[in-house]
């Protein structure tokens, strides 16, 4: 599965349990989050606000900002939001000496896990790397000497080996961090991981994934975000080419790589119109709220042949029928529109109550006209994805 970033707010807190750490941050993902951080704020702290989305390069390209401050965080977000972005990390500025930054990394390949570090840490590591040190990790790992370089523990290095691990992380850097009397200040953090991990670890959530998306924001983008924060089930949406002919409405990590692989691996990657999922068992309100945003994004599109294709893979507790009552009440706000524009609909989607689901979306999908075909698990998703672009040919 595909490595993806989670955000540098949840990384700081999975490395500094790890370490033992003290770690003070908060994460603003809605004006909901902005107004709990500012009412956790000391008026007397100086602040270091940051996008939080996967951005490399952010101090040159102006996405950090030092000295703000608790009346000065609200003018922050909004110049940052500006910007194209929605996910910052306000944290307390930390004074330090710049040489004291030092440079630590793993990685997790088929290979074990490498470590690599640096005394030279922070922003301009790249162009040192002459002085980064890295080894593989194994039963003879001199680990004493790996913490006299590092200015960690012994302990606190095998804790992040083992939270590596655990937790199927492809790729962890701390850079930089500063070591003293005082202990461990984790300065800046990036971690990668196999985006399927999510199923079987509760260090991190597909809700921690970042993207580094800036730019133009879509409204139902932003909506779709909104609808995120505010629900236990987990939801997002980006747009790949708004004038696409191929919009997913798909539910599940896993099953949304394998279909917006094959639209690509059959030629059609430049007619993808979205990437995006829902899964998290969501509520019938929740998921027709998903998938009006979608189909606003489709009947928008100028592309003279649109198809939607809605699918996943076999879920363990989503309800099948429950959400997909949810699909059919979008689809039938718009379902004279979607016949107008001679959009057809292809369904593929397993798990609990599925035979109610299927048989539901089915008939509405006929009574509407926009019926293209509707498939148990039986069908390979691939099969399905492959009946859906014969429309758009």
């Amino acid at each position: 599965m595909p490595r993806r970033k989670i955000s540098e707010f949840r990384a700081k807190q999975m490395v500094a349990n790890a370490l033992h750490a003290e770690y003070t941050g908060w994460s603003i993902v809605s004006d909901v989050s902005l107004k709990d951080t500012l009412e956790a704020l000391d008026a007397k702290v100086l602040y270091v606000v940051k996008v939080d989305q996967a951005v490399k390069g952010r101090f040159k390209k102006g996405l950090v900002l030092l000295g703000i401050k608790k009346s000065g965080l609200k003018k922050a977000i909004e110049s940052l939001r500006e910007k194209g972005y929605d996910s910052f990390i306000v944290e307390p500025q930390v004074e330090h000496d710049q040489s004291a930054e030092r440079y630590l990394a793993m990685t997790l390949n088929r290979d074990g896990t490498m470590i690599a570090w640096s005394e030279k840490g922070g922003i301009d590591i790249e162009s040192n790397q002459e002085s980064i040190t890295s080894k593989h990790l194994d039963d003879k790992t001199n680990w004493t000497a790996l913490a006299k370089a590092t200015k960690l523990t012994v302990d606190q290095l095998q804790a992040l080996h083992v939270m590596l691990q655990e937790n199927h992380i492809s790729f962890l850097e701390i850079n930089p961090y500063v070591s003293s009397e005082d202990g461990i200040k984790i300065l800046d953090c990036a971690i990668e991981v196999d985006d399927a991990g999510a199923y079987f670890t509760h260090a991190w959530s597909e809700r921690d994934i970042r993207s580094p998306k800036s730019g133009k924001q879509y409204e139902e983008e932003i909506l779709v975000r909104r609808l995120n924060a505010k629900s236990p089930a987990s939801f997002n949406l980006s747009v790949l080419n708004p004038d696409g002919a191929v919009f997913l409405l798909l539910s599940g990590g896993g099953a949304s790589v394998v279909v917006a692989d094959e639209v690509y691996n059959q030629g059609h990657g430049k007619q993808l119109a979205n990437y995006g999922e829902y899964s998290g068992n969501p509520n019938q309100q929740e998921t027709e709220q998903y998938t009006s945003a979608l189909l606003s994004l489709l009947l928008a599109s100028k592309s003279k042949k649109k198809v939607l294709f809605i699918g996943g893979a076999v879920a363990n507790f989503t309800d099948i029928a429950n959400t997909f009552t949810g699909v059919i009440a979008a689809i039938d706000a718009v379902a004279d529109s979607l016949r107008d524009q001679n959009v057809k609909v292809f369904v593929r989607r397993g798990g609990p109550r599925q035979e109610i689901g299927l048989a539901k979306i089915e008939s509405a999908l006929e009574a509407y006209g926009i019926l293209g075909s509707v498939h148990t698990p039986e069908t390979p998703l691939t099969e399905v994805v492959r009946l859906a672009l014969e429309e758009i040919k």
